[in-house]
Order: structure tokens, then C-alpha cells, then sequence
């Protein structure tokens, strides 16, 4: 299993570029980024180029709606050759209240929206020429990117009907606040169910502490909002879940690398980190999840 950390971008420009290549040094498998209303993540690795070598640099997530597949894959191919080839682009739908308060954009038919999202994409990426005229997108043409390879698409995904179409139309699926036995009875099943053998993706709060009930308390304060988003609420639900907190590794070196093991035998193919607590502790957590890194999970 490959760990990757979560990189928040809410520093300058420079200091998140060294955050990067500060986790490829640390031994992390992966950077992943989201919009967050941050920094824009493509052009993030875009700017770091081919700087720390080696580690991927993965969207998560960055939102269909606003976009026109496109337009978004000439910036994804771009990306691409400026990293050497190193981007994994993670899409997903967002929320609601962003996409139709803040966009202005309708939100209905997520899925049909995503696959035919998907339709322009995918042959784009290829470097063929897209001719879709579905119902939410209509998208003809292509992009013009000698030399550019096809970075690996994954999509977020929560509900059966989007992991099913992760499962079939994606190389992977990025999934938030699961616990591994709801990953192994839930979420891969629905992933795997078209034959293949996608990437799975899991993003996970953890802190190593000596306090684990105060960083329980910690995610349940910052996150609480999140918690209540349908898509999440929905995931939470199904496992039982107060809140998020719920999901949170928390607990010395041996509790949380016991944990990350059982993401493992419970099928994720990726780890990603979202470290938590105060500073000490976040830094006492991204050392232990880099060993774990450098072991191979």
C-alpha cells in the first residue's frame, strides 16, 4: 500500500512548493492537493515542475462543475509535461451548497454529469478528438499536446452509484471518513463489482499522540460542517459514525501504524494523510507516516 500526505496549500506560493518537496524527502509516495479555495493544484505542480523527483502529484479533489472537460484537459496535459509525467488527476462533484451557492451551477444528475464529463475527457486525454453531445456537456475537439502522456483519472466518490462508476469508467476512487472494515465490506465491493482492478484511494485524519480523545475532540470542532455535508453525513451514517472524529487514527506509534495496516488488508491500494493536532503532534505524526512511507505502507 503507497502513503501519500495531504498537502493544505494554504501557506505562499514557495512555502507549499517546499511542503512538496518536503514529503517527497520525508518519503511519502504521493502530494495531494485540493481547491479548497486555495491555491489552484495543476498549476501548484505546474510551477513546481520537475522538482522532487520522483513522488506523485495528485488533485484531490478538483471540481467538475465549474469546468469544461476541454478546457480541462489542455491544463491537465500541460501539467502533466511540466512534471515529467507525474500527475494523477483527481475529479468529484464537490457539494451542493458550493456548486450552486458559489457557482451559481446546477447540481442535479451528479452522476450522469460526471459520466459525460468523463466522455469528453477521457478520449481527450488520449489525445483523440472528443464529438459528445450528452444531456449536461457538450464537447467536440481536442488538444493539441505532443509529447504530453495520460495521467491516471480518479474520481471522489461516496455513494453506490458513484463508486460503481469509479469502478467502471475511472483508474481509481478517492474516498473520505471510512473506517476499514466499512472500506472492505462497502466500498470495494461497489468499486470492483465491473471486473477491474482500480486504485483505491482512502484519505484519512490521523494524529500520533498521547492524547487521543483530545484529538478526537480537535477534528470534531474544525470539522464539524463537513460532517454534516449530505455526501459525508450519508457515509457516517452507514458506518454508524457520530461525526468524523469517528474515523480519525489517533493513538501512539504502535495504535495508528496497527491501523494503517488494517486499511491494507482491508483493500486500499493508497493511504493519503490528513495530519491533525497541534504542532508537535503533527510533526511526530508525518514522521511516523513517513517511516511507514518508506517501508511501503
Amino acid at each position: 500500500m503507497r502513503i501519500g500526505v495531504s498537502v493544505h496549500g494554504g501557506a505562499s506560493l514557495p512555502r507549499v512548493l517546499e511542503e512538496i518537496e518536503d514529503a517527497a524527502a520525508a518519503g511519502f509516495a504521493g502530494v495531494w492537493l485540493g481547491e479548497l479555495t486555495l491555491w489552484d493544484p495543476l498549476t501548484v505542480f505546474a510551477a513546481l515542475g520537475e522538482r522532487a523527483p520522483g513522488v506523485e502529484l495528485g488533485t484531490a479533489v478538483m471540481a467538475v462543475p465549474p469546468r469544461h472537460p476541454l478546457a480541462l484537459a489542455a491544463q491537465v496535459l500541460t501539467t502533466q509535461a511540466a512534471t515529467g509525467g507525474r500527475l494523477s488527476l483527481g475529479l468529484g462533484m464537490s457539494h451542493r451548497f458550493v456548486v450552486e451557492e458559489g457557482y451559481g451551477l446546477p447540481f442535479d444528475r451528479p452522476v450522469r454529469r460526471v459520466r459525460e464529463f468523463l466522455d469528453v475527457l477521457d478520449p481527450v486525454l488520449d489525445g483523440r478528438e472528443a464529438q459528445v453531445r450528452g444531456e449536461t456537456v457538450v464537447g467536440v475537439g481536442g488538444v493539441g499536446a505532443p509529447g504530453a502522456s495520460r495521467p491516471p483519472v480518479l474520481l471522489a466518490a461516496h455513494g453506490p452509484r458513484m463508486l460503481a462508476l469509479a469502478g467502471e469508467r475511472a483508474d481509481g476512487v478517492i474516498t473520505l471518513w471510512t473506517r476499514p472494515g466499512f472500506l472492505a465490506e462497502y466500498v470495494v465491493p461497489a468499486v470492483t463489482a465491473a471486473g477491474r482492478a482500480p486504485r483505491i484511494l482512502v484519505g484519512v485524519n490521523a494524529c500520533v499522540t498521547a492524547d487521543p480523545d483530545a484529538a478526537r475532540r480537535d477534528v470534531a470542532e474544525r470539522l464539524a460542517v463537513a460532517s454534516g455535508l449530505p455526501s459525508y453525513r450519508e457515509t457516517l451514517d452507514r458506518q454508524g459514525a457520530t461525526g468524523i472524529e469517528d474515523t480519525i487514527l489517533a493513538g501512539d506509534e504502535a495504535v495508528v501504524a496497527a491501523e494503517v495496516r488494517r486499511f491494507a488488508e482491508a483493500g486500499a491500494t493508497d493511504l493519503v494523510l490528513f495530519p491533525s493536532g497541534p504542532e508537535a503532534d503533527r510533526a511526530r505524526t508525518l514522521e511516523v507516516f513517513g517511516d511507514l512511507a518508506r517501508a511501503g505502507g
